[in-house]
């Protein structure tokens, strides 16, 4: 009988440990999610300080990238949607190699990440990446038909969302997701993520609503976000699509952040989709 108790005592301990280990990440999941670089980043060189106003009262800090002002051609931008890490200082070589490529850029730091002020959540990016949007239109006169939208991992599911409600010209995702709880389980598979998650961004639900041309592009070796994931968006969704596989290349890998495979890939959607 001792013994029974005994272990009945070591079960309870272990599912009040783990009870509580839930309650703790749902309490601060958010802080698993987004790791923002919080202050304000040094002047990069070719890129100009923005002002984005959203709808909620916040105004941020972003750069815009312009190529060379003999650029042939109309004027087409590139509306860039960082992951979940850092500022917009580590994706500055990007916008420049696409500033390269005549593409205007506008360079985004969402709520809390590169000294702007408020908390991220899927809701607070949504409006970030909407008075994005509305900055270039408005105040940089892009036409809405030579916007393109380039999302990378978490800012995949940001210009996806974006893309569903404001068609572009063109959609790249770089390493997307399914929906943020299947990432999720992959790295917290002893958690109930999908049960847990406050934040979902449906990447494979909502590419079903998007018709513009799609370029995805993926690491063969990504540790963070499974390659199959980013298969199974290009299979959802609704337009054309193009899929680019950077072979050996792991979710923060320089090819795969901003190597040549994945620049030339983005220029030739921009040619065809203009």
């Amino acid at each position: 009988m001792s013994r029974v108790s005994a272990v009945l005592r070591v079960a309870i301990a272990v599912v009040l440990l783990w009870a509580l280990v839930v309650a703790a990440a749902w309490l601060l999941q958010r802080r698993l999610i987004y790791f923002p670089d919080r202050s304000a980043p040094p002047a990069a060189a070719g890129a100009s300080d923005v002002t984005l106003r959203t709808t909620d009262g916040l105004l941020l800090t972003a750069w815009l990238v312009e190529p060379p002002p003999e650029t042939p051609g109309p004027r087409v931008a590139v509306l860039l949607a960082p992951g979940n890490a850092g500022n917009r200082l580590s994706r500055a070589p990007l916008a420049a190699a696409l500033a390269g490529r005549g593409l205007t850029v506008l360079l985004v730091d969402y709520r809390g990440y590169g000294g702007n002020p408020g908390s991220p959540s899927e809701d607070g990016l949504a409006r970030d990446i909407e008075a994005a949007r509305t900055f270039l239109v408005e105040q940089a006169d892009i036409p809405a038909e030579r916007l393109l939208y380039y999302g990378e991992s978490l800012g995949a599911a940001v210009v996806t969302a974006l893309a569903a409600k404001h068609p572009p010209a063109g959609l790249i995702l770089r390493s997307p997701f399914t929906d943020l709880p299947a990432a999720g389980s992959e790295h917290y598979p002893f958690l109930p993520v999908r049960l847990l998650a406050r934040d979902r961004f449906p990447v494979a639900q909502l590419i079903a609503r998007v018709t513009a041309p799609t370029l995805i592009v993926y690491g063969t070796a990504d540790s963070t976000v499974p390659p199959r994931q980013s298969l199974d968006v290009a299979a959802k969704a609704a337009g054309p699509v193009r899929v680019v596989a950077v072979h050996g290349a792991d979710h923060n890998d320089a090819s795969l952040v901003n190597g040549t495979q994945l620049i030339n890939a983005v220029a030739k959607l921009a040619a065809e989709a203009i």
